[in-house]
């Protein structure tokens, strides 16, 4: 599972079954209900890693968002027990725009792209 974590929202993406592809899935508002959302779609859809865009500024260092994400990461490792990764996403949703443009499933679109790139370097 792919997640683009944003303060407004929350761009998710899976693989396919295979592991070997990225697809966009949805963007869900984050509220407090966020952690029962992505816990319920893990359950769901069977998820055994999850992938998180590391947010850096210009400089390569935490933006503001970073700690927002360090908490969620913690929750939902207390909730889950499976491995969270964090992979770089500068530019994600940029990028996304560029493809596609920009739409009402941009971040799902960022998060395939950060759940790709993971894929990309893990391989």
């Amino acid at each position: 599972m792919g997640i683009d974590y944003g303060s407004k929202k929350v761009g998710l993406a899976f693989t396919d079954a295979g592991g070997s592809m990225a697809f966009p899935h949805s963007v869900v508002p984050n509220t407090p209900k966020l952690l029962d959302v992505i816990v319920s779609l893990i359950h769901a859809k069977q998820v055994a890693v999850v992938v998180i865009g590391h947010s850096l500024d210009k400089a390569g260092k935490p933006n503001a968002i970073h700690t927002a994400v360090e908490g969620f990461i913690l929750d939902l490792t207390l909730q889950t027990g499976i491995p969270v990764h964090l992979q770089s996403e500068q530019y994600s949703t940029q990028a996304a725009i560029r493809l596609q443009g920009k739409s009402a499933t941009t971040d799902a679109s960022a998060a395939a792209l950060i759940l790709d790139s993971y894929l990309t370097r893990k391989q």
